[in-house]
């Protein structure tokens, strides 16, 4: 039997214009030639975690030196739309933050379908019909309050594309192999398949292209199957080899140490990497969390960029890029504006502007934005850099020669942990979850912009605090029982349809059991977000 996809999710208005018999053959095709290489990249990041666990360190490859000391290779570098971006907002693909995304006057457009999406079946396909529409001319939004949406911009930013990562499956969709064998389809592949197929030709003759953000990667060879995925692809579609541009977060602590052996898998199809901060964090206390009391972090808020280990981190993806002529994009700062408040959005602006000043000064070619009132200060810090240059990639950073001890130096952080710090923790990780399970990915909590990375950094730092038998400054020894007490005291705001009993359930398994879940978001999505299997239909 051929392989094929199996629809086992709803079907809803219009769904049947993205699952269409020929983009699910396309996904299927993309599953039997794939998905054997994913499992083998997924059990390597197993054997990485048990041995890092074990007391191993990370360091660079003795097996790749090689790569690293030929000056002769660069990446394929900007695609058309792509030579100027200074400014990137970032943001999920519902119809009405899409449209604000695209009138924003961003550069670019992050459009996630991975941390700043709760992926319920009706996101994941919505999403997808949103950009089907746009790139058709035919994207609009009323809202349940009658107000009008549209896409009014003279020139739109460029689109690029987040799909989840390797570790995410979709289980609305299942993959049957030609034996027989049935398996939740990878969310990789659905989220990357279906956007392609739908719309490569089309953005080729709107003079952009097929772009895309590739999140989690932890190695060179995680990178060397999305090149094969893109190869593949292009063949498939008949399109020139090449015309696939990919933008690597260097979001884990294990790919810090193969940036140029990521960028050497993907030169063909590569534009650059980005800096994604919060998710370094998570990774690092994720991978150290049970080495001792020298890997344990203080406040989340004391965790700034100006660290040693930070600064290591972006030095270094900003020289790696340059030596090899690709872009090196920052990260999001969380401090978002409060139009009610003008003393939180005067605060707010003077971070962000800190910020980008600092990543400007620094060598990166542009950088990320949660909100569109904060376009206007990031722009102006890298314009003051920038000048009328679309970059600085010739910028070249030889002053920079980064150790493996630089990357690992968590002790010098220095910092506190405190009763303040565990409370916002808590309410911050409980508060985000119960969003993302009523579909809300990206939640502003506190003036703070918070999506799962963020969340996974405040209920890991739990799981950690308490196995480590940390106190805080104020000498509460933390443990279950004084998380349970500042759950029990929280003062959660409750209203109709909300999901905060789901949410408390999804906390404690996920910072308070002896095990601890690689993701929260898998525990949550088995549990909550999976839809009641339907008739099958097959393409």
């Amino acid at each position: 039997m051929n392989p094929t996809i199996e629809i086992t999710g709803p079907q809803r208005d219009r769904f049947d214009e993205i699952l269409t018999d020929e983009a699910l053959a396309f996904v299927a095709a993309l599953h039997a030639r794939f998905s054997g290489q994913r499992h083998d990249r997924l059990a390597d990041r197993m054997q990485r975690r048990f041995d890092l666990g074990n007391g191993r360190d990370l360091r660079f490859l003795p097996e790749t030196e090689h790569i690293r000391n030929d000056e002769s290779w660069k990446v394929a570098g900007a695609g058309p739309g792509l030579e100027d971006r200074r400014v990137e907002i970032t943001g999920p693909t519902d119809r009405k933050m899409a449209i604000n995304a695209l009138n924003s006057g961003a550069n670019v457009w992050l459009a996630d379908q991975e941390d700043a999406t709760s992926p319920t079946w009706a996101n994941v396909i919505g999403g997808q019909i949103t950009l089907y529409d746009f790139l058709r001319g035919q994207l609009d939004y009323t809202s349940p309050e009658g107000k009008t949406y549209a896409v009014t911009a003279e020139r739109t930013p460029t689109i690029v594309f987040r799909p989840r990562g390797w570790h995410l499956v979709e289980k609305h969709l299942r993959f049957i192999d030609r034996t027989g064998i049935s398996m939740a389809a990878s969310g990789s592949l659905v989220d990357f398949g279906l956007y392609f197929f739908h719309n490569a030709k089309k953005l080729i003759e709107q003079g952009r292209g097929p772009y895309f953000y590739l999140p989690k990667l932890e190695s060179h060879l995680e990178a060397r199957l999305w090149n094969e995925v893109f190869s593949f692809s292009e063949e498939y579609l008949g399109i020139e080899h090449g015309t696939i541009r990919a933008t690597v977060l260097i979001e884990t602590i294990p790919a810090a140490f193969e940036m140029e052996e990521i960028l050497y898998e993907l030169r063909d199809h590569c534009a650059g990497l980005n800096a994604g901060r919060w998710d370094y964090i998570f990774s690092i206390i994720k991978n150290y969390r049970g080495r001792g009391q020298w890997y344990v972090m203080p406040d989340r808020n004391q965790i700034t960029m100006t660290v040693p280990f930070m600064r290591a981190y972006t030095e270094l993806l900003v020289s790696t890029c340059h030596k090899r002529g690709a872009f090196a994009i920052g990260g999001m700062s969380a401090f978002i504006p409060n139009r009610r408040d003008p003393e939180v959005t005067e605060r707010a602006l003077e971070q962000v502007a800190a910020d980008k000043r600092r990543e400007a000064n620094d060598g990166f070619d542009g950088t990320w934005v949660a909100h569109p009132d904060l376009i206007p200060t990031a722009k102006t810090e890298f314009d003051a850099v920038l000048g009328d240059k679309p970059n600085q990639v010739d910028r070249l950073r030889d002053d920079v020669h980064v150790t493996r001890d630089q990357l690992l130096d968590i002790r010098s952080i220095g910092g506190t942990v405190t009763d303040a710090g565990l409370r916002d923790n808590v309410s911050i990780a409980i508060r985000y979850i119960e969003s993302w399970l009523r579909g809300v990915g990206a939640a502003a909590i506190d003036n703070l912009m918070e999506d799962a990375a963020t969340a996974e950094i405040s209920r890991s730092q739990i799981w950690q605090w308490i196995h480590q038998n940390t106190v805080t400054e104020e000498g509460t020894v933390i443990c279950t029982e004084v998380v349970e007490g500042i759950i029990e005291r929280l003062g959660l705001e409750r209203f109709d349809g909300d999901r905060f009993d789901d949410a408390i359930d999804v906390f404690r398994e996920v910072a308070l059991r002896e095990e601890y879940p690689t993701f929260l978001t898998i525990t949550a999505y088995t549990r909550y977000l999976v839809e009641e299997p339907q008739p099958v239909a097959s393409a």
